[in-house]
């Protein structure tokens, strides 16, 4: 894994996102979060929402965090609306460590939806 928890990791591809160093497709920018189109997309609709502090993953987290994961929620309702997804139904999911698919090491939510999902994931 890269590093602890600051404000930028300059060695983090979702860090150079959200600076605006690496394009990307938004959807969404707060003050806590932004929201990006996943390049490799595992569903019709497939968003990803980045801290925008560098924070490995929600392993990471604390009590502290409240209106960090308060905000990315938000995002991922507002976008899920936005989207067209949200009456049918969506998931929003984490990945934490290597076990648990977690490909970046940075904070981020996967909003997927515009199809049926199994139980359990892969």
């Amino acid at each position: 894994m890269s590093g602890g928890r600051s404000p930028r990791d300059p060695d983090c591809i979702f860090c150079r996102i959200v600076a605006g160093e690496v394009p990307s497709t938004g959807v969404h920018a707060g003050d806590r979060v932004i929201a990006i189109r996943d390049i490799a997309p595992r569903a019709p609709t497939h968003v990803l929402i980045l801290s925008r502090e560098h924070i490995p993953s929600a392993a990471d987290l604390t009590s502290d965090d409240a209106a960090l994961l308060a905000d990315a929620f938000a995002a991922a309702s507002e976008i899920a609306r936005s989207e067209g997804i949200a009456e049918r139904g969506y998931r929003v999911v984490t990945n934490v460590g290597q076990w648990g698919g977690q490909t970046v090491d940075h904070l981020h939510f996967h909003l997927m939806g515009g199809r049926s999902f199994t139980w359990p994931p892969g």
